[in-house]
């Protein structure tokens, strides 16, 4: 049976539950719902959370900029955010594997040919990449977005069957609704056209992005024909849950192939 491949992407708010360091528990709730879904769905993760990782350990001097501190907290957070991830994983028999890219990368028809190889050799021997952007060397993410372009871009390269976008709401809320003070969820549109007039301009704690970044990225995604789900990571068994449809997100299929998924 050919397993149905999912782009997983994880902010920095998921990862730290909303608090001021990487939450074990939640990386190891993610490996847990991988390793239970192993026979059906093979994942790709993009994850963020290498300067937040950082932050737990060093507190660095603003004598460069504060994106070049950023990029330096990165660096020192990566290897830090990648044994943990290793750590949980290998528990539950789940190998993994770093992959640093760049935007640069997707500009390069030969960067972009050995990104495809390489990870669809990796998932072909049952090894997990996890990605993130090289933030040593380029800022773009930093400034524009917590990975959500880059997930969509990666999930377009890979040809995947579903981009699942993990965040701390439970999906997109009504704007009406986030201004009554009851969020509630646009469970699924067709096309995302009708979803810029609600979305809101504020960006998470930890993160980078807002639902403006997640917006866009699904609309990378829908031009390949891939499917973007956002959910709330927060929530334990958050994928599962997802994927049995008992838990709110919105889902936002394609125009071209609404029935996809």
């Amino acid at each position: 049976m050919m397993k149905k491949r999912v782009l997983l992407k994880i902010g920095s708010n998921t990862l730290t539950k909303e608090t001021d360091q990487i939450s074990r528990g939640k990386i190891e709730d993610i490996a847990r719902q991988i390793a239970k879904l192993g026979n059906e769905y093979e994942f790709i993760i993009v994850s963020s959370g290498a300067i937040a990782a950082a932050k737990q350990f060093v507190k660095l001097e603003h004598n460069g900029g504060e994106i070049n501190v950023k990029q330096a907290l990165a660096a020192i957070g990566q290897p830090h955010l990648m044994r943990i991830i290793q750590e949980n994983f290998r528990e539950l028999g789940l190998f993994t594997a770093q992959c640093l890219l760049s935007y640069s990368d997707f500009e390069n028809p030969k960067a972009k040919s050995n990104i495809k190889n390489t990870i669809d050799i990796l998932v072909s021997n049952n090894v997990i990449p996890i990605i993130n952007e090289n933030d040593t060397v380029a800022a773009d993410e930093i400034q524009f977005g917590d990975n959500d372009k880059l997930a969509a871009l990666t999930a377009c390269l890979l040809k995947v069957d579903l981009l699942i976008i993990a965040t701390n709401t439970n999906g997109i809320y009504t704007k009406a609704s986030l201004e009554s003070g009851h969020p509630e969820t646009i469970p699924e549109v067709i096309g995302i056209h009708s979803l810029q007039k609600e979305i809101s301009i504020s960006k998470s704690s930890h993160g980078t992005g807002g639902m403006q970044s997640k917006i866009e990225a699904a609309l990378i995604a829908q031009k390949a024909q891939i499917e973007t789900w956002i959910v709330n990571g927060l929530s334990d068994n958050f994928i599962i849950d997802a994927l049995e449809n008992k838990s709110q997100k919105t889902k936002i299929t394609s125009l071209l192939d609404p029935k996809k998924m």
